[in-house]
């Protein structure tokens, strides 16, 4: 079977939305344009200069409900409209400050009361992925499926914050192309290492409620709590569903 390119995601506030895209144009050394631009930080944040680790921000692991939050970027604008099924949606562009101030009144609710309070909207420059490094997350529908099946129960995409989908390869080859490079159409990709997950991915991405042990079912079946590979893009080049992936 030909491995092709399922699904295109993108984040553009980490851990606050994602959307699906036809096409994009990656460039060498960066992240998926726009993916994770802004971030949330927290109360209790202690940003460095440029890339901060991931514990200074509002996230999905500390708060579920930001995991059902869907988001349409415009970058014309650069607006970004989130909805989630709890809240009424809102349009903010996250450059203006009281634009910003208004997003992060709009999430408190959504963060428990126990954990450190929405605070600020903040930009590095760069993606603000969980990798020290820009890079592409990229991930397989077949290892998906497996780990689906493993546990009974249907496992959507979003539950997993990736960029890059494939449909085509054996369930968790992924792992066996470390240190690789694939092709999307014009693009070059390397891939780096593997992705170790968090509890965010226990969350219904379409309720924001805790409803499946992903982290469990990974360790019990599989010997550990990875899925997905982070990758960095070599050469770019404007990649599109449903082309083929080369390895």
């Amino acid at each position: 079977m030909t491995a092709r390119l399922g699904h295109i995601c993108r984040h553009p506030i980490k851990a606050h939305g994602r959307e699906e895209l036809a096409s994009v144009l990656l460039s060498p050394g960066a992240c998926l344009p726009w993916d994770r631009h802004w971030a949330i930080a927290h109360e209790s944040a202690k940003l460095e200069p440029g890339w901060s680790p991931c514990h200074n921000f509002s996230r999905g692991a500390k708060a579920p409900a930001l995991m059902a939050i869907t988001a349409t970027f415009d970058e014309s604008s650069r607006a970004v409209s989130l909805a989630h099924p709890d809240l009424s949606p809102i349009t903010v562009r996250p450059d203006v400050a009281e634009e910003a101030e208004r997003l992060v009144d709009w999430v408190r609710p959504l963060v428990p009361a126990d954990r450190a309070r929405p605070c600020r909207v903040v930009t590095a420059g760069r993606g603000m992925t969980d990798s020290a490094f820009p890079s592409v997350a990229i991930l397989s529908l077949s290892s998906l499926s497996d780990l689906s099946e493993r546990m009974g129960q249907p496992m959507s995409i979003h539950r997993w914050r990736g960029n890059l989908w494939v449909d085509g390869w054996a369930p968790w080859a992924e792992f066996g192309l470390i240190g690789q490079e694939i092709r999307i159409g014009s693009a070059l990709l390397r891939i780096e290492e593997r992705i170790t997950r968090c509890r965010a991915t226990s969350a219904d991405p379409d309720t924001g409620r805790i409803d499946a042990d992903t982290l469990g079912a990974l360790e019990r079946h599989y010997g550990h709590r990875d899925f997905g590979v982070y990758a960095t893009v070599v050469e770019g080049g404007r990649i599109a569903i449903g082309e083929e992936v080369r390895t």
